[in-house]
């Protein structure tokens, strides 16, 4: 298992390299890093036209040495970031899925 500190690391680099990546100037990607509760967010807050736009892309917790993926609207999926960052998939709890169906996946139940 690796260390909380080597845990955030590399919670905050996909999360810093995704915000980079928005589409719209009237959009910002603000990244939030909890680093004493250990909680990290990617979040969209911005208009586009008379709308507003905010949304919590992805959401993950270190919790119980484990990290948590509570929210996650990307289309690879940052839980398969961090598995190729060699992060085994025992570490890793898909906690957006109900309990009762995570032990259908390769990852953690939690």
């Amino acid at each position: 298992m690796a260390t909380i500190d080597e845990y955030r690391q590399h919670i905050k680099s996909p999360l810093t390299a995704r915000a980079q990546l928005v589409w719209d100037k009237r959009i910002q990607a603000e990244t939030i890093f909890d680093t004493e509760y250990d909680h990290y967010q990617l979040v969209y807050v911005g208009w586009g036209d008379s709308k507003q736009v905010y949304g919590t892309v992805l959401h993950l917790d270190i919790s119980d040495g484990n990290i948590w993926v509570q929210q996650d609207g990307t289309e690879v999926g940052i839980a398969n970031e961090l598995v190729k960052l060699s992060f085994p998939k025992k570490d890793i709890v898909l906690g957006f899925n109900p309990p009762k169906l995570r032990h259908y996946t390769d990852f953690a139940v939690g």
